[in-house]
């Protein structure tokens, strides 16, 4: 038996840029594999739902992306539309941000799930998509799925809207799932249903998840590996273990820090100060150095590139100082380290 031993999603150098010249995403690099789950994680405004809709080929009108984006080999870069549509729905599955929006309010969502299906197999008869429609939202731990099917999305809550949109996004078992923001807008007690979902989906299917949140919260118990962005580039990835305990960036220390914790050892949370920079707007130098408690002159005249430092690649000048005593130092001085 032959083994395909190539990533399942592989994204080398990818550049979105805009037709006004502005570079929104800028020589990003990440591997997603089969059984994996990959956490991109960043403030609003950061790229990463625009890094991901370059890979399915949904980036702005007159765009411009270039680098490699490699599903199973296959270079999606320049790929034509009828390649794209092929794929989409079909081997890469797209959970949007807002099921409201992106569900066909006048249509039940038996027939929107059902549609899904047939769109990629065309000779597969109603009677048997209505079928597959009612084993998905069942899947997808919808109660009373025959009846659900019959009923229009303003009759489901936030969770059941999110369910469905998870459903047409497997419906033809695609290899890479993109989860973007799956729990935005849900009280934490439906996004741990939701979470839940996805990764029993993920599991069960050996599927690879991309799983994109402004919230490392939501990663901390579902990633194996996290991207953390920042103006359009990544500041730091590795293993989720390490970046939530050896990171080596202000930017993730400062996000981290936004969290709240069960150890009674935290009196109060601090946020990072200012605002993402506008990116027609980014500043020289690191993207990070008007927020950070660290920067120095360097930071502000030469962009750190991304290397490896300990078990994590970081961009950070003075990454190696993030350790020990260097950390409990910087946190003192307002948590952003």
């Amino acid at each position: 038996m032959v083994v395909d031993r190539q990533p399942l999603l592989e994204v080398h150098d990818l550049r979105v840029t805009l037709r006004n010249g502005l570079e929104v995403i800028r020589g990003v690099d990440f591997v997603a594999e089969a059984g994996k789950v990959l956490g991109i994680v960043g403030e609003s405004g950061s790229g990463k739902s625009i890094m991901m809709r370059a890979a399915l080929g949904l980036s702005p009108s007159l765009s411009t992306v270039t680098g490699s984006i490699k599903l199973r080999g296959e270079e999606l870069v320049g790929a034509n539309e009828r390649r794209m549509r092929e794929l989409r729905g079909s081997r890469i599955g797209l959970v949007f941000q807002d099921p409201m929006t992106a569900l066909n309010p006048v249509i039940t969502v038996g027939k929107l799930i059902a549609e899904a299906v047939r769109l990629h197999k065309p000779h597969m008869s109603a009677a048997e998509a209505r079928r597959r429609s009612i084993e998905l939202l069942e899947l997808v731990a919808v109660p009373q799925p025959e009846v659900r099917a019959n009923q229009y999305v303003h009759e489901f809550s936030g969770g059941m809207k999110q369910r469905a949109m998870i459903a047409i996004a497997i419906a033809n078992n695609p290899e890479v799932l993109i989860a973007d923001e799956p729990t935005t807008a849900l009280d934490v007690t439906v996004q741990a249903q939701i979470l839940e979902v996805l990764k029993n989906l993920q599991s069960r299917f050996s599927i690879g998840l991309v799983l994109i949140t402004h919230d490392l919260g939501v990663v901390a118990g579902a990633a194996d590996t996290v991207v953390v962005m920042y103006a359009g580039k990544v500041m730091e990835t590795g293993a989720v273990r390490d970046i939530f305990y050896h990171s080596r960036h202000p930017y993730t220390r400062g996000l981290l820090s936004c969290l709240p914790t069960i150890s009674g050892n935290q009196s109060r949370l601090e946020p990072i100060s200012g605002s993402p920079p506008l990116l027609s707007a980014r500043p020289a130098g690191c993207p990070f150095h008007p927020r950070c408690s660290m920067a120095q002159d360097v930071c502000r005249t030469e962009e750190p590139i991304l290397r490896k430092v300990d078990r994590a690649m970081t961009a950070c000048h003075f990454a190696e100082a993030l350790r020990g005593g260097a950390v409990g130092k910087m946190a003192s001085q307002g948590g952003r380290a």
